[in-house]
């Protein structure tokens, strides 16, 4: 028997208003109150597990170029796995989805734990964690943002959208914030233990969500229609090309911007020689300037392909102008910024691609989405691994940056050439 992925009692929504397209209308449901904390926790702790691993392969080999290799373990299943877990999220219940993976990975981080506390130094142990981490998050990211279709229903979704990005992303940028600390204090073992502890929270959080208050959406198949649709997102995105575009540009920051780990890393060590407490703050001060970056995203209703393409350039010129910075105390200040447009940028893309899919193909155009985003994360950490050991830390930042600044400058005159065709075709 197909399992039934959805309750059997939708809620009515409400027509969709102004007040229900303020960022704060969705938090008026109990089921997304808890949605939207259990989403800054888990993805908290998901990014904790990250840049623990990552500090524990640079501890245990000294080379930048194979922390390099651990964050493209963490990211290169998504290419694999990405467009499969698509169709999972399309078919099976969201919420048994995100139980299932959040089990696993607090698992994992309590293996991890335990490993690395009896003393445990073989790389290819954190390698492999690497990987099961990258296929565990292949699946629960897209399952997380469908999630909030089901949550608040039609009514508020752009609200809910972007609150929910951006809280996500804002738990990218504290998650590893929060390790640096404990593994300043306690070591990576610590920064694992506590992941787990998260992951059982987030647990206890899933469980609260009243299943009963879920909305159905009328847009969805049935399970037996979907069973091999995978090339049904890539159909739907390839025929807009606004909306492939802005997937790209996503792709190519995860590429060359969005190599943090690498980066702070050799900052801390090589450059500053600040250690594990330096890295700890570089971490901390980006997800202050993330915070700031989340409260406008969230704040700005028509952001706009321009808007997107002018924060992803702005993005890039942030961290080209931070590898420069003649002390630490002006980095710091510069890595403000970068948290701050890296939260515009990934929040206003987010919401775009999220509200141009339909409910029927939201789950597989995410599972492409996040595999680009995530992927291109993956290889820009080999990329940056490769050009902080071969030419110093503040060569491969400045280089990144000028390459995501080159990247938003071809996207949006891309998206230009195609809005003024489109225009001649309608006149």
């Amino acid at each position: 028997m197909s399992p039934r992925p959805f309750p059997l009692r939708p809620k009515s929504n409400p027509p969709r208003t102004r007040s229900t397209e303020t960022w704060h209308y969705p938090l008026r449901h109990h089921n997304y109150r808890i949605f939207v904390t259990l989403s800054l926790v888990g993805s908290g702790g998901v990014w904790m597990q990250r840049l623990a691993q990552d500090w524990l392969v640079l501890q245990l080999t000294g080379s930048p170029a194979a922390v390099g290799v651990a964050v493209a373990l963490q990211f290169l299943p998504m290419l694999v796995v990405g467009p499969l877990s698509g169709v999972l999220v399309d078919l099976f219940p969201k919420r048994r989805i995100l139980l299932v993976c959040q089990s696993v990975a607090a698992l994992l981080a309590a293996a991890l734990a335990v490993w690395n506390a009896m003393g445990g130094t073989d790389v290819w142990v954190v390698y492999a964690s690497c990987i099961a981490l990258g296929v565990t998050s292949a699946i629960d990211g897209p399952a997380r943002q469908v999630f909030v279709n089901e949550v608040v229903g039609d009514a508020g979704l752009p609200a809910a959208i972007g609150l929910n990005s951006a809280i996500g992303q804002l738990g990218a940028m504290a998650g590893p914030a929060l390790a640096g600390v404990v593994i300043a204090q306690s070591g990576p073992a610590a920064a694992f233990a506590a992941n787990a502890l998260i992951g059982v929270s987030v647990l206890v959080m899933i469980a609260c969500i009243r299943p009963g208050e879920l909305h159905h959406s009328p847009e969805a198949p049935e399970p037996g229609a979907r069973r091999g649709q995978i090339l049904a997102g890539f159909r739907f995105v390839v025929a807009r090309p606004p909306l492939l575009l802005t997937m790209l540009l996503a792709g190519l920051l995860g590429a060359f911007g969005m190599n943090g780990p690498v980066v702070l890393a050799a900052f801390a060590d090589g450059v500053w020689h600040s250690g594990p407490a330096g890295f700890g703050l570089f971490n901390t001060v980006s997800a202050l300037g993330a915070l700031a970056g989340a409260l406008v995203a969230t704040r700005i209703k028509r952001f706009g392909r321009k808007g997107i393409v002018a924060s992803a350039g702005l993005f890039g010129l942030t961290q080209a102008l931070a590898a420069v910075m003649p002390t630490q105390e002006w980095f710091v200040v510069m890595l403000i910024v970068v948290g701050f447009m890296t939260l515009v940028f990934l929040t206003s893309a987010a919401t775009a691609v999220q509200l141009e899919a339909g409910a029927s193909v939201r789950g597989r155009v995410l599972a492409l989405y996040f595999p680009l985003l995530l992927g291109g994360h993956a290889l820009g950490g080999l990329l940056a691994g490769w050009l902080t050991e071969d030419f110093g830390v503040r060569a491969g930042l400045v280089v990144t940056g000028a390459l995501g600044m080159v990247s938003a400058a071809i996207i949006g005159f891309l998206l230009w050439r195609y809005s003024h065709y489109s225009a001649r075709r309608r006149a």
